[in-house]
Protein backbone atom coordinates (compact mmCIF):
# COMPACT_ATOMS: atom_id res chain seq x y z
CA UNK A 1 0.00 0.00 0.00
CA UNK A 2 0.88 3.30 -0.98
CA UNK A 3 0.93 6.09 1.33
CA UNK A 4 2.15 9.12 0.04
CA UNK A 5 0.28 12.05 -1.07
CA UNK A 6 -0.88 11.97 -4.48
CA UNK A 7 0.25 15.20 -7.23
CA UNK A 8 -3.28 16.74 -6.40
CA UNK A 9 -3.27 15.92 -2.52
CA UNK A 10 0.35 17.90 -2.90
CA UNK A 11 -1.29 20.64 -4.67
CA UNK A 12 -3.75 21.46 -2.29
CA UNK A 13 -1.61 21.16 0.99
CA UNK A 14 0.77 24.14 -0.98
CA UNK A 15 -2.22 26.13 -2.05
CA UNK A 16 -3.85 25.94 1.75
CA UNK A 17 -0.47 26.48 3.07
CA UNK A 18 0.28 29.67 1.01
CA UNK A 19 -2.84 31.41 1.43
CA UNK A 20 -2.67 30.88 5.30
CA UNK A 21 0.14 32.85 5.89
CA UNK A 22 -0.32 35.35 3.09
CA UNK A 23 -4.09 36.05 4.33
CA UNK A 24 -4.74 34.69 7.86
CA UNK A 25 -1.29 35.30 9.49
CA UNK A 26 -1.12 39.09 9.31
CA UNK A 27 -4.14 39.83 11.45
CA UNK A 28 -4.27 36.73 13.33
CA UNK A 29 -2.79 37.96 16.68
CA UNK A 30 -5.05 41.40 16.54
CA UNK A 31 -7.91 38.66 15.51
CA UNK A 32 -6.98 35.97 18.15
CA UNK A 33 -6.95 39.35 21.20
CA UNK A 34 -10.39 40.88 20.33
CA UNK A 35 -11.69 37.31 19.82
CA UNK A 36 -12.88 38.47 16.83
CA UNK A 37 -14.18 36.32 13.89
CA UNK A 38 -13.46 38.15 10.46
CA UNK A 39 -16.21 36.80 7.65
CA UNK A 40 -13.92 38.73 4.64
CA UNK A 41 -11.32 36.17 5.70
CA UNK A 42 -13.85 33.24 5.10
CA UNK A 43 -15.55 34.58 2.11
CA UNK A 44 -11.45 34.68 0.60
CA UNK A 45 -11.49 31.16 1.90
CA UNK A 46 -14.71 30.26 -0.16
CA UNK A 47 -13.28 31.90 -2.97
CA UNK A 48 -10.39 29.38 -3.27
CA UNK A 49 -12.66 26.47 -3.51
CA UNK A 50 -11.55 25.57 0.21
CA UNK A 51 -15.57 24.81 1.48
CA UNK A 52 -16.19 22.59 -1.93
CA UNK A 53 -13.33 20.61 -1.80
CA UNK A 54 -14.87 16.94 -1.05
CA UNK A 55 -18.31 17.37 -2.90
CA UNK A 56 -19.77 16.64 -6.32
CA UNK A 57 -19.36 19.22 -8.86
CA UNK A 58 -22.90 18.95 -9.71
CA UNK A 59 -23.32 20.84 -6.20
CA UNK A 60 -20.49 23.25 -7.13
CA UNK A 61 -17.56 21.29 -5.64
CA UNK A 62 -14.43 20.03 -6.77
CA UNK A 63 -15.06 16.55 -6.16
CA UNK A 64 -11.96 15.47 -4.89
CA UNK A 65 -11.23 13.06 -2.38
CA UNK A 66 -11.72 13.69 1.40
CA UNK A 67 -8.12 13.46 2.49
CA UNK A 68 -7.33 16.73 0.30
CA UNK A 69 -10.29 18.39 2.28
CA UNK A 70 -8.40 17.20 5.71
CA UNK A 71 -5.16 18.06 4.26
CA UNK A 72 -6.67 21.70 4.13
CA UNK A 73 -8.35 21.51 7.70
CA UNK A 74 -4.57 20.27 8.60
CA UNK A 75 -2.59 23.15 6.84
CA UNK A 76 -5.13 26.06 8.12
CA UNK A 77 -4.68 25.01 11.64
CA UNK A 78 -1.05 25.06 11.51
CA UNK A 79 -1.43 28.94 11.32
CA UNK A 80 -5.19 29.88 12.88
CA UNK A 81 -7.24 27.13 14.30
CA UNK A 82 -10.04 29.37 14.75
CA UNK A 83 -10.63 29.83 10.72
CA UNK A 84 -10.11 26.01 10.26
CA UNK A 85 -12.86 25.50 12.70
CA UNK A 86 -15.09 27.29 11.01
CA UNK A 87 -14.52 25.77 7.73
CA UNK A 88 -14.31 22.23 9.60
CA UNK A 89 -17.70 23.42 11.04
CA UNK A 90 -19.30 24.03 7.84
CA UNK A 91 -18.43 21.41 5.79
CA UNK A 92 -18.47 17.87 8.33
CA UNK A 93 -20.98 19.46 10.65
CA UNK A 94 -23.46 21.43 8.18
CA UNK A 95 -23.06 20.38 4.77
CA UNK A 96 -21.87 17.19 5.07
CA UNK A 97 -25.23 15.52 6.70
CA UNK A 98 -27.18 17.17 4.11
CA UNK A 99 -25.20 15.68 1.56
CA UNK A 100 -25.93 12.42 3.58
CA UNK A 101 -29.29 12.62 4.51
CA UNK A 102 -30.98 15.46 2.59
CA UNK A 103 -33.64 15.14 -0.44
CA UNK A 104 -33.24 16.46 -3.56
CA UNK A 105 -34.31 19.52 -3.31
CA UNK A 106 -33.14 20.07 0.19
CA UNK A 107 -29.01 19.88 -1.08
CA UNK A 108 -30.28 22.45 -3.97
CA UNK A 109 -31.59 24.83 -1.24
CA UNK A 110 -29.15 24.35 1.39
CA UNK A 111 -26.25 22.13 0.45
CA UNK A 112 -24.71 24.07 -3.01
CA UNK A 113 -24.47 27.25 -0.88
CA UNK A 114 -22.78 25.65 1.77
CA UNK A 115 -20.55 23.78 -1.17
CA UNK A 116 -19.87 27.44 -2.96
CA UNK A 117 -18.95 28.79 0.16
CA UNK A 118 -21.89 31.93 -0.03
CA UNK A 119 -23.22 30.53 3.14
CA UNK A 120 -22.12 29.13 6.66
CA UNK A 121 -23.16 26.43 8.40
CA UNK A 122 -23.32 25.16 12.00
CA UNK A 123 -24.64 22.04 14.21
CA UNK A 124 -27.23 22.29 16.87
CA UNK A 125 -26.52 19.13 18.91
CA UNK A 126 -24.91 20.57 22.88
CA UNK A 127 -27.18 21.59 25.64
CA UNK A 128 -26.06 22.25 29.11
CA UNK A 129 -27.23 18.70 29.75
CA UNK A 130 -26.81 16.67 26.78
CA UNK A 131 -22.95 17.04 25.69
CA UNK A 132 -21.49 13.79 25.26
CA UNK A 133 -25.34 11.45 25.96
CA UNK A 134 -26.85 12.92 23.09
CA UNK A 135 -29.88 11.07 24.17
CA UNK A 136 -30.42 13.66 26.86
CA UNK A 137 -31.46 16.21 24.42
CA UNK A 138 -34.24 18.85 25.77
CA UNK A 139 -34.71 21.01 23.11
CA UNK A 140 -38.03 19.78 21.50
CA UNK A 141 -39.84 19.52 18.35
CA UNK A 142 -43.75 19.40 18.28
CA UNK A 143 -45.51 19.05 14.82
CA UNK A 144 -48.25 21.13 14.15
CA UNK A 145 -49.26 21.07 10.66
CA UNK A 146 -46.83 21.62 7.69
CA UNK A 147 -44.47 22.92 10.59
CA UNK A 148 -42.45 21.32 13.45
CA UNK A 149 -42.54 24.42 16.51
CA UNK A 150 -38.77 23.98 18.39
CA UNK A 151 -38.36 24.75 21.76
CA UNK A 152 -35.34 25.21 23.67
CA UNK A 153 -31.64 25.83 23.41
CA UNK A 154 -27.84 24.85 21.99
CA UNK A 155 -24.55 26.09 23.70
CA UNK A 156 -21.09 25.65 22.27
CA UNK A 157 -22.06 26.18 18.94
CA UNK A 158 -18.99 26.65 16.23
CA UNK A 159 -19.98 29.52 14.09
CA UNK A 160 -23.42 30.53 15.85
CA UNK A 161 -24.85 33.61 14.78
CA UNK A 162 -22.51 33.97 11.54
CA UNK A 163 -23.73 30.77 9.61
CA UNK A 164 -26.85 31.46 7.65
CA UNK A 165 -27.58 27.50 7.80
CA UNK A 166 -27.97 24.98 10.60
CA UNK A 167 -28.67 21.18 11.56
CA UNK A 168 -30.24 20.98 14.45
CA UNK A 169 -31.08 17.78 16.71
CA UNK A 170 -34.52 17.78 18.74
CA UNK A 171 -36.79 15.50 20.52
CA UNK A 172 -40.22 14.94 18.37
CA UNK A 173 -40.94 11.38 20.72
CA UNK A 174 -39.51 11.30 24.61
CA UNK A 175 -40.85 7.99 25.06
CA UNK A 176 -37.87 6.59 22.57
CA UNK A 177 -35.13 8.41 23.77
CA UNK A 178 -32.34 8.36 21.57
CA UNK A 179 -34.95 6.93 18.77
CA UNK A 180 -37.10 9.99 19.40
CA UNK A 181 -34.64 12.54 18.00
CA UNK A 182 -35.15 14.13 14.68
CA UNK A 183 -32.49 16.68 12.81
CA UNK A 184 -33.63 19.78 10.93
CA UNK A 185 -32.12 22.27 9.19
CA UNK A 186 -32.96 25.82 10.10
CA UNK A 187 -32.00 29.52 8.53
CA UNK A 188 -31.38 32.06 10.10
CA UNK A 189 -33.71 34.45 9.77
CA UNK A 190 -36.27 31.78 10.86
CA UNK A 191 -38.80 33.25 13.59
CA UNK A 192 -38.52 32.36 16.87
CA UNK A 193 -34.68 31.32 16.48
CA UNK A 194 -32.16 34.09 18.02
CA UNK A 195 -28.80 34.03 19.79
CA UNK A 196 -27.89 34.02 23.31
CA UNK A 197 -24.17 34.38 25.04
CA UNK A 198 -20.96 34.89 22.87
CA UNK A 199 -18.08 32.49 24.41
CA UNK A 200 -15.08 34.19 26.09
CA UNK A 201 -13.08 31.26 24.90
CA UNK A 202 -9.24 30.20 26.10
CA UNK A 203 -8.42 29.51 22.62
CA UNK A 204 -9.49 29.18 19.23
CA UNK A 205 -10.52 32.72 19.73
CA UNK A 206 -10.93 33.90 15.88
CA UNK A 207 -13.61 30.96 15.86
CA UNK A 208 -17.10 32.34 17.20
CA UNK A 209 -18.90 30.31 19.86
CA UNK A 210 -22.32 30.87 20.89
CA UNK A 211 -25.74 29.98 22.34
CA UNK A 212 -28.74 29.40 19.63
CA UNK A 213 -32.28 29.70 21.86
CA UNK A 214 -35.36 28.50 20.01
CA UNK A 215 -38.48 30.01 21.33
CA UNK A 216 -41.53 28.89 19.60
CA UNK A 217 -39.93 28.35 16.34
CA UNK A 218 -41.64 27.06 13.92
CA UNK A 219 -39.68 24.67 10.69
CA UNK A 220 -41.33 23.41 7.89
CA UNK A 221 -41.39 19.65 7.36
CA UNK A 222 -39.69 20.07 4.46
CA UNK A 223 -36.60 20.79 6.59
CA UNK A 224 -36.88 17.60 8.92
CA UNK A 225 -33.43 15.82 7.73
CA UNK A 226 -33.92 12.46 7.29
CA UNK A 227 -36.99 10.63 9.06
CA UNK A 228 -38.96 10.95 12.04
CA UNK A 229 -37.01 9.52 14.37
CA UNK A 230 -33.56 9.52 12.41
CA UNK A 231 -31.69 12.56 13.93
CA UNK A 232 -29.37 10.50 16.61
CA UNK A 233 -28.18 8.23 13.63
CA UNK A 234 -27.77 11.65 11.76
CA UNK A 235 -26.11 13.47 14.50
CA UNK A 236 -23.59 10.09 14.84
CA UNK A 237 -22.68 9.89 11.04
CA UNK A 238 -21.97 13.66 11.48
CA UNK A 239 -19.74 13.31 14.16
CA UNK A 240 -17.81 10.46 12.99
CA UNK A 241 -16.38 12.42 10.19
CA UNK A 242 -16.50 15.54 12.54
CA UNK A 243 -13.85 13.82 14.47
CA UNK A 244 -11.49 13.41 11.71
CA UNK A 245 -11.42 17.46 11.35
CA UNK A 246 -11.06 17.85 14.83
CA UNK A 247 -8.25 15.71 15.10
CA UNK A 248 -6.58 16.91 11.79
CA UNK A 249 -6.69 20.63 13.21
CA UNK A 250 -4.92 18.62 16.73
Amino acid sequence: MDFRLTEEQLQIQKMVHEFSIKELEPTLLERDEESRFDRDLYDKMAAQGFTGICFEEKYGGAEMDYMSYILAVEEMSKVDDGMAITLSATVSLAATPIYDFGTEEQKEKFLVPLVEGTKMGAFGLTEPNAGTDAGSQQTTAVLDGDHYVLNGSKIFITNGKEAEIYVIMAITDRSKGARGITAFILEKDTPGFTFGAKENKMGIRTSITTELIFQDCRVPVANRLGKEGEGFKVAMNTLDGGRIGVAAQA
